[in-house]
């Protein structure tokens, strides 16, 4: 899987993508990053993008010109021009349906805005699919496309140690309930104790413990995925 990153700020992504799971992921060769400035195809000397906003108030835009080109510039680098993503708090809102909608396309450019948005004409000439991670407000669309990266590459395969863990996460397909409570060493740990059920072998009596503590916090936290 590829994942081209469009922003202003690339160096952004420098640490993230050099950590864990997904510097491994890169290593070997199972996804692949690339980091475009937009500012680079700015006509202005200083390399600015952004203007103020016709019909007047606060704060700046990105310029549609800037944003437009580089979008198509970076679409003719792979065999394929992808799957065009805008962060913005506009959009489809994230949830684990649509991780795992994204994820059957091998390449996706993840459009970063910053300052008030995009020119409407950035969406109207490029028509993006416009997502957002949840209902507030970031300083810029870079944070919403690590979560996109980080939520996508844990379902390519070979990625996570075991396939399974994926599955029985809260929120993968077809699991409506939260995730029952995990243990490790030490089974004691200042007066609390790991659950005998966890210590006593039996997988199936294992098995049904955790679907219930699963319900009981969902009840309890999420009653509205019931």
């Amino acid at each position: 899987m590829r994942f081209d990153v469009l922003t202003l700020f690339p160096e952004i992504f420098t640490s993230y993508l050099g950590q864990s799971l997904l510097h491994k992921a890169i290593e070997n060769e199972l996804v692949e990053t690339a980091l475009h400035d937009i500012r680079q195809w700015s006509d202005d000397k200083h390399g600015r993008v952004d203007d103020r906003p016709f019909g007047g108030g606060p704060g700046m835009v990105m310029q549609a010109k800037p944003v437009v080109e580089c979008v198509e510039a970076v679409q003719q680098l792979g065999d394929a021009p992808g799957n065009l993503i805008m962060l913005t708090p506009t959009g489809r809102k994230l949830d684990q349906r649509l991780v795992e909608e994204l994820v059957q396309t091998p390449r996706h450019l993840l459009l970063c805005g910053r300052y008030e948005g995009f020119d409407q004409r950035v969406s109207d000439i490029l028509k993006p699919m416009e997502i957002s991670i949840g209902d507030y407000i970031l300083n810029g669309g870079e944070v919403g496309a690590m979560v996109l990266i980080d939520s996508m590459i844990r379902l390519v395969p070979g990625v996570l140690g075991d396939e399974q863990s994926s599955q029985e996460d809260s929120f993968s397909s077809g699991n409506r309930l939260l995730e029952f409570p995990q243990y490790t060493r030490p089974r004691e740990f200042r007066n609390l104790e790991v659950p005998e059920i966890l210590l006593s072998g039996d997988h199936q009596a294992i098995a049904r413990w955790r679907e219930q503590q699963s319900l009981e916090r969902t009840q309890e936290r999420r009653s509205d995925l019931l």
